[in-house]
């Protein structure tokens, strides 16, 4: 008996995650790894969050145990509607909807807005955990070109002819995974110009914002839109948010702020896949968050920016000639580019078995598996001297197979 014969067609797009499979990398003895992207757990507010689990299970007990509304923790989505409104997207708790991270909310998108044959436009390279999240609505993927301009009519064409139509923009335009940049306010501009010709979405993934070292803030992309619109409910940008990043990814919680109609629809798929993200979870977010989110993301930006510096610094040591990496200005991620002929994905299975050291090859990152000649290092979860030896190690690895 073949049970596979039973399974969707779509299931055929659905791949494991090479990040995911990395991660059990880090329970190997002596591996530096530089794969996962993840906040260093020593940096968790601890103390806070069993001062907010306690005082919940002790004042509201039975609210905490639970079932609750689909749309979310309701002093929860206040108090993101107040956060949004200082990035300048005036909301309602409305049109906020509480989310088991970002990440559910990017596959909820997916099946929104996506048909299958339909066209969505990301970056080259984009965040694989939003490949894998569209990938099960059976799109085609084009790139995004977000410097330079392609006409709208170009990419409608395109779309057509494979018998879709563009359905959404998808980016995160702060410090993105995996590249670490960000797109600057003509820019974002552009790509709202763009989403207009298109009449599409524009996916706006900003976990990363609140983790910015240095530079000018950009306003979101929301923002830009509510001021040229005046109303949330005619803008067609959707933002999705996390406290993973932040606070913690532990208890997966996230959200999404749109126009009403978007949110309703979302609102009905999540009664329809797990009614409602843990109540427990977002009541002690909510108490931690209004107890100290300002002061730990101040803590946890010095941190990160100190191992990003050293990783920058160290990568200028120890890097042989042709290897080019961005410059982020927050984020947890470094991109390489590594001289034409080699191979990122070669090179990581050299790298554990040779010299112990973990990273991401760049291939994972584009949608057409492109990209051999790149990869990702995230700094997050090491020290000075790790990333030290790591860079070093990694320098003479490129040596050998250059």
């Amino acid at each position: 008996m073949s049970l596979t014969q039973n399974f969707a067609t779509r299931t055929a797009r659905m791949k494991a995650s090479e990040i995911r499979e990395l991660l059990k990398l880090l329970d190997r003895p002596g591996i530096l790894s530089f794969a996962g992207g993840i906040p260093d757990a020593t940096l968790f507010p601890m103390t806070e969050f069993a001062d907010a689990y306690q005082q919940v299970l002790t004042e509201m007990p039975n609210q905490a145990l639970q079932y609750s509304v689909s749309e979310g923790y309701l002093p929860l989505r206040n108090w993101i509607a107040g956060e949004m409104a200082k990035i300048g997207v005036t909301c309602g708790p409305e049109n906020v909807l509480i989310t088991s991270g970002s990440q559910q909310a990017l596959d909820y998108l997916g099946k929104l807005m996506l048909s299958p044959g339909d066209t969505a436009l990301v970056g080259w390279p984009t965040y694989m955990g939003a490949l894998g999240a569209f990938n099960a609505y059976e799109p085609r993927y084009e790139r995004l070109h977000i410097r330079t301009n392609r006409a709208a009519q170009d990419y409608r064409a395109a779309a057509e002819a494979e018998g879709g139509k563009v359905k959404f923009l998808y980016l995160s335009p702060d410090f993105a995974n995996p590249t670490g940049e960000t797109v600057d306010r003509a820019g974002r501009e552009r790509l709202l110009d763009l989403a207009e010709d298109l009449d599409c979405m524009v996916l706006e993934d900003a976990a990363y914002q609140s983790l910015r070292y240095d530079g000018e803030p950009v306003p979101p992309i929301l923002a830009l839109e509510l001021a040229r619109k005046g109303d949330l409910e005619a803008c067609r940008t959707v933002y999705c948010g996390s406290f993973s990043k932040t606070l913690s990814p532990g208890l997966r919680v996230g959200w999404v702020v749109a126009a009403s109609p978007v949110i309703q629809q979302l609102v009905l798929m999540k009664q329809a896949a797990d009614l409602h993200s843990a109540t427990i979870n977002q009541m002690a977010i909510h108490k931690v968050a209004e107890a100290c989110f300002d002061t730990h993301v101040d803590k946890i930006r010095a941190a990160y920016m100190a191992r990003r510096d050293a990783m920058l610094e160290a990568l200028a040591r120890h890097m042989p000639e042709g290897v080019q990496w961005t410059r982020p200005e927050g984020g947890m991620f470094i991109w390489l580019t590594l001289p034409r002929g080699l191979d990122g994905a070669d090179l990581l299975s050299r790298a554990i078995e040779e010299k112990n050291l973990a990273f991401v090859p760049g291939r994972a990152f584009h949608a057409d598996r492109s990209g051999e000649n790149t990869l990702r290092l995230a700094f997050s979860c090491a020290d000075a001297e790790m990333i030290e030896d790591g860079m070093k190690r990694l320098g003479t690895l490129l040596r050998e197979a250059g």
